[in-house]
């Protein structure tokens, strides 16, 4: 028995799911209102005989345990197997090095040492008076202060350093954790006279710090005070490229209005919270890095971002996007590199850092908050009504940058037609979802005052593809307790057959009931590579990955892959009509929940429509197969209706689906 099937074992799903949702018996399953969306009527069912949950309403999603918490934490895979394992009472064997994990948490330690000293000399030291008084102006109270624990680094070279050496932290642990500057003596304060600001993981946790220089009393005036903001430097612990500033605040706000808002800075996250805007996190630097993006993407939310009143870093993006595109540079930064504070001229060498797919994903995916020059925190304290209408009027990150290159252009000169043209032509190579494509080509062929089939037939010179890798199919090991056979094939065919990446992109992880095959098909969704693939992963599910890889797969080529693509897809859709089949017995026992089997009925009736076209014999097998469960369901619906007439009950004939799929009269 793997990790995960020991976790799965030990973990009750009612129990587990039932600390979010009141459930009740619905004969040998549980219904309760789905967590995941507003409903009146109950459409969420937890079926204990197979540790599985399942929504029928506006979600349509389901899974196992640590699906469940994934999408309830807004985490992923390795984390919920981290929590559910603690839950568990399993030891995760993950190779880390003891030694290694008893240092971190002596930097965890370290650091929240120092926040509480730098918290304690802003609200109660002389020297933090100056610090205190430009919070003041800035507008922030005291509970602001208190939450965000603000801070004050006396203007010393080693009043943190003789603090917590006096607390039994060694230097070379303090300089570990960048709270040190190495130096001869055996290392000084890094932060000096500055406005200190704890960094903190999605747990809360202190990873690092900004400072803000200040102006002291009695400073020496002469010496340069360096930048105006520094940061803890790269450290076991920390990663400024990877970290969003006030996501642990922000996430349950993130979760709730499905909208998180990115703006630049400390200041403007911690205004934007004072003033209820709590969905709000920062970049900590002029760019997002692509592994912010991840973070940002898995929060499932409209993303709008907020982040620079000025044009230079519009520009900086509008050129690095272009040629990033143009190019299709997909470059790692070095283990070693450390994201500084970003400046306008570095933006480009940062955004070619992305992959094509962050790239698509953020022209289609994000929008701009237009803030008319001014600042996120100046706006909200100012004209909080202003700052709502800016939000409220976001408009698509592909649509911001068209309105900007359109104005700087006189469209009457054919030089200056040419230039937009040549300057948008890549952004929209970066879209391949139909829809917008057609929307933007439109527009595209109209600013430049051409013929759609000319934008065409410009947008068809793209760069060249990486080439294919061969796959090494060998016998399979190992049998988790609930396999899902077909949900590994299609994995296996998405790893090993580059020829199916397009087919495989427009995939959902919803498709896969099982939480490691999600983070499976994630990890392959990012990048196609099996090293990037692995790396992404917890170590725990790296056998699982081999035995995927590993398995038995048919030689097939062409047409033939790409049905079997979309067979093994059909077949795994036809498990998830199964356990709705199964859960409609529920539904027929009490009356009151029988809308929530609407969906899956609905969904009945469009697989017995498709089922006549047969194609192949295999085909034909698993449309017979799926037109027959197809039939029950209805029957069992008309059986429902009928049980509901004799019951004296108002007819579910007059029972109509809204477009989030929920029963209505």
């Amino acid at each position: 028995m793997t990790v995960i099937d020991e976790v799965k074992a030990r973990i009750d799903i009612v129990e587990l799911v039932g600390a979010h949702v009141k459930l009740q018996k619905a004969g040998r399953n549980f219904k309760g209102l789905c967590p995941f969306h507003n409903e009146k009527t109950p459409s969420f069912i937890v079926t204990p005989d197979r540790q599985t949950w399942h929504c029928f309403g506006a979600c349509g999603t389901g899974g196992d345990v640590f699906s469940f918490v994934m999408r309830s934490e807004d985490i992923e895979f390795g984390e919920a197997l981290r929590q559910l394992g603690e839950r568990a009472g399993v030891v995760l064997n993950d190779r880390r090095d003891t030694k290694e994990d008893e240092s971190n948490q002596r930097l965890f330690q370290a650091n929240e040492a120092a926040a509480a000293y730098f918290y304690n000399a802003l609200v109660q030291s002389k020297a933090g008076a100056e610090a205190r008084s430009y919070l003041t102006k800035r507008g922030l109270d005291a509970d602001t202060i208190e939450a965000f624990q603000l801070g004050y680094s006396p203007d010393s070279w080693e009043s943190l350093r003789s603090h917590l050496m006096e607390r039994g932290f060694s230097g070379q642990e303090l300089l570990n954790a960048g709270l040190l500057v190495e130096s001869e003596r055996g290392g000084y304060d890094r932060f000096r006279g500055r406005l200190m600001f704890p960094i903190r993981d999605e747990r809360g946790r202190v990873v690092g710090f900004g400072g803000r220089h200040l102006e002291t009393p009695g400073a020496d005036k002469t010496e340069d005070p360096g930048a105006k903001y520094i940061n803890t430097p790269r450290t076991p612990l920390f990663d400024k490229g990877t970290i969003l500033y006030a996501l642990d605040r922000a996430k349950e706000a993130v979760r709730r209005e499905r909208t998180v808002i990115v703006v630049e800075g400390y200041m403007d996250v911690i205004a934007a919270h004072q003033f209820g805007i709590e969905h709000t996190v920062a970049a900590m630097g002029t760019a997002l890095t692509e592994a912010q993006i991840r973070v940002l993407e898995r929060r499932k939310s409209k993303i709008l971002l907020a982040m620079d009143a000025d044009a230079a870093g519009i520009e900086a993006t509008l050129r690095a996007l272009r040629e990033a595109a143009e190019t299709g540079a997909v470059r790692a930064a070095p283990a070693s590199a450390h994201p500084a504070d970003v400046r306008d001229e570095d933006f480009a060498e940062q955004i070619q850092e992305w992959s094509r797919d962050a790239l698509k994903r953020a022209a289609i995916n994000f929008y701009v908050v237009q803030l008319s020059g001014k600042d996120p925190d100046e706006m909200i304290r100012a004209d909080r009504a202003a700052w709502e209408k800016a939000v409220a009027g976001a408009v698509p990150f592909t649509e911001h940058i068209f309105n900007l290159v359109a104005a700087r252009k006189d469209r009457s000169v054919p030089a200056e037609r040419a230039e937009l043209l040549q300057e948008l032509l890549p952004i929209v190579r970066l879209i391949e979802e139909p829809t917008h494509r057609a929307h933007y080509v439109q527009r595209l062929a109209r600013l430049a005052q051409l013929r759609e089939d000319d934008v065409l037939a410009e947008l068809q010179r793209r760069p060249a593809r990486p080439g294919r890798r061969e796959a090494q199919p060998e016998e399979p090991a190992g049998t988790p307790a609930l396999r899902e056979q077909g949900e590994e094939f299609c994995l296996a065919l998405l790893l090993r057959q580059p020829e199916l990446r397009a087919d495989g992109k427009a995939l959902s992880p919803e498709l896969f009931l099982l939480g490691e095959h999600r983070a499976v098909f994630s990890a392959w969704h990012e990048s196609p590579d099996l090293e990037t693939i692995r790396a992404a992963l917890p170590e725990a599910l790296h056998a699982h990955l081999t035995r995927i890889i590993e398995r038995d797969v048919p030689v097939l080529e062409g047409a033939m892959l790409h049905q079997a693509l979309e067979d093994c897809v059909a077949r795994i859709e036809l498990r998830r009509l199964s356990a709705a089949k199964q859960a409609s017995a529920a539904a027929l026992a009490e009356p009151d929940v029988q809308p929530y089997m609407i969906a899956a009925v609905e969904r009945a009736h469009a697989l017995q429509r498709d089922a006549g076209d047969e194609g192949s014999p295999e085909q034909a097998e698993g449309n017979s197969r799926t037109s027959q469960l197809a039939s029950t369901l209805v029957e069992d619906d008309e059986m429902g209706r009928k049980l509901h007439r004799s019951s004296g009950s108002p007819s579910p004939d007059r029972l109509e689906v809204s477009p989030e799929g929920e029963g209505r009269r």
